[in-house]
């Protein structure tokens, strides 16, 4: 598989990047040796990036897959963590947990805002200390945001951005829009200044979290496209899945491909979920509904998988996954 080398920094990264959060327990919670073997199959196909965070439970299956071989694969962490304590042991807890002494890239979570990257001054320290002791080799930013995606560019302690970015531009956020609502075109420029400025670029949720897998071209063409994208985080779950993105990116994939996505159903990820009720309100056939602890779930028996809610969610938490 092609690799390219990211930003400014020495690190050279296969096009496309495992996301493992979707073999974790909040998606598809495979077996933590299935896992593993997945992602040892990626690697045996040139994938060397690898997406995980703390709070994603998937540290398990990374360790798994690397005992006993001679692996190199290049780690991407993160943390929600604000503070330079609550920062430093995430690090600790993701070294310890990987079993590896030097994270690659370690990243600032889901930033959210302007304001919120002075309000966790703390954990950015925390990474600037790590990065100065070894522990890290460089420091990300991951981001729904177009306005934090365009601070990135500036700021020099930043190494990589990690942005969400799609064809329609599902999930994409701003916080200079009076409803919060970005688009791909802006979040396009952003990653061109960042470019510019030397950083380090892997988007994520080229597919909207699994909403527009059925578009897999047009998606893939879109994010590849981009001036500044040098790879692509994608999440897997079967060896199918990783494929298809090489036979995509090796240019053997037939144009008239159209993934299967029958076995797939819409789910909303109650632990990103802000209960707004929009999803609700959006279904035309009415298969969501609030639980008993009002928060909202999905009848499969009614869901007709049209989509139509996914873009309207502010939490990005409604996913299309074969989900077991």
């Amino acid at each position: 598989m092609d690799k390219v080398r990211l930003g400014s920094t020495d690190l050279v990264v296969s096009k496309v990047g495992f996301g493992v959060l979707t073999m974790g327990e909040s998606r598809l919670n495979l077996p933590e040796q299935e896992g593993a073997e997945l992602i040892r199959y990626a690697l045996n196909q040139g994938i060397n990036l690898f997406d995980t965070a703390e709070n994603h439970g998937t540290y398990k299956y990374i360790r798994a897959a690397l005992e006993n071989t001679n692996y190199e694969p290049i780690i991407n962490g993160k943390s929600l963590k604000h503070s330079y304590e609550g920062m430093n042991a995430a690090i600790e807890e993701a070294r310890r947990e990987l079993n590896r002494d030097v994270i690659d890239i370690f990243m600032l979570q889901e930033l959210t805002s302007v304001k919120e990257y002075t309000f966790r001054a703390g954990a950015l320290e925390a990474l600037v200390d790590a990065k100065a002791k070894g522990h890290i080799r460089y420091i990300g930013v991951s981001t729904h945001h177009v306005d934090v995606a365009e601070m990135v560019a500036r700021k020099l302690e930043i190494d990589v951005l990690f942005p969400l970015i799609n064809f329609v531009g599902l999930g994409i956020r701003d916080n200079r829009v009076f409803d919060g609502t970005g688009n791909r075109e802006d979040m396009a420029a952003a990653i061109r200044k960042a470019a510019k400025e030397g950083k380090g670029i892997f988007g994520m949720k080229a597919f909207g979290g699994g909403n527009l897998t059925g578009s897999y071209k047009d998606a893939l063409d879109y994010v590849y496209g981009l001036k500044g994208i040098q790879s692509m985080i994608l999440g897997f779950g079967k060896k199918r899945e990783v494929d298809d993105i090489v036979a995509y990116l090796s240019g053997t994939m037939d144009r008239e491909y159209v993934p299967d996505i029958s076995k797939k159903r819409i789910f909303i990820d109650q632990s990103d979920c802000e209960s707004c009720g929009a999803c609700i309100q959006r279904c035309p056939s009415k298969a969501i509904v609030n639980d008993e602890e009002g928060m909202p779930t999905v009848n499969q028996a009614v869901c007709i998988k049209c989509g139509y809610c996914a873009p309207i969610c502010p939490a990005r938490a409604i996913i299309m996954i074969d989900k077991r």
